[in-house]
């Protein structure tokens, strides 16, 4: 029962999460005691759905363009000719980290707008850094003599990066986009405050008008969120690196 345990409690948060977004006048009577009389109690500027699907899609679609690029530099920086590149491709992707994104989000909305671009340069810099550290870590421990094996057999440069170098450092990769993700998903509600559709809104909302129970929806939705996609990332991680034991 133990073992079952942690994966029954992570369904009960996925059914209570949709049953929220879905269907938030159920949940009504428990969040009423947080407001002042005659305040709405659930979250009426907008759909609870709709804000999520759109924070989910910013947060996956800066996801992947900074992991394109991440694990573009990492291959780069551990082959022979690209060696001399880690110093510069560290700074590079160092840069979102040193600036804040509240910080890049104001050098951003001059230049391309308000709206979704600017969160999403925000969160492209800031997941720059987990996803290359541990692609670089993945691709440069590998086992030397599965590499020499694969070399041996006549395999290209190119035949022996996408066959065997990804695919065993895959889980390594894995961690790193996962640790991106969750930093984006409560990151990426700062992009409200430069019209970006995203759960901040709702936290925002509550905020201007003392709303503690708007506040408590938008912090838990995105906490829920966070968990169990971080969970579901942890599971995928554990089951490649399983199979790549065996191989």
């Amino acid at each position: 029962m133990k073992r079952f345990l942690p994966n029954l409690l992570r369904l009960a948060a996925l059914i209570l999460l949709i049953a929220f977004l879905v269907r938030p006048e159920l949940f009504e009577p428990l969040l009423k005691p947080l407001v002042q009389a005659n305040a709405p109690a659930i979250y009426n500027q907008g759909s609870l759905l709709s804000l999520t699907l759109s924070h989910l899609a910013t947060v996956f679609t800066a996801t992947f363009a900074a992991t394109l690029v991440a694990v573009g530099l990492a291959v780069l920086v551990t082959r022979p000719v690209g060696a001399e590149f880690l110093p510069l491709s560290r700074s590079l992707v160092n840069i979102g980290q040193t600036f804040p994104p509240v910080a890049v989000l104001a050098l951003a909305v001059p230049i391309v707008g308000f709206g979704e671009k600017p969160t999403l340069i925000a969160l492209f810099l800031y997941g720059l850094l987990p996803v290359f550290e541990n692609a670089m870590t993945g691709l440069s421990t590998l086992p030397k003599a599965i590499v020499e094996a694969a070399r041996g057999t006549g395999m290209t440069a190119w035949q022996q990066l996408t066959r065997v170098e990804l695919p065993l450092a895959l889980p390594v990769i894995l961690a790193g986009i996962r640790l991106s993700v969750t930093i984006s998903l409560a990151t990426a509600t700062i992009g409200s405050t430069v019209a970006a559709k995203t759960l901040g809104e709702v936290i925002i909302a509550g905020l201007q008008s003392n709303n503690l129970a708007f506040v408590l929806q938008g912090g838990v939705v995105v906490a829920v969120l966070a968990v169990l996609i971080y969970d579901a990332f942890s599971a995928v991680e554990r089951a490649l690196a399983r199979r790549a034991g065996r191989v």
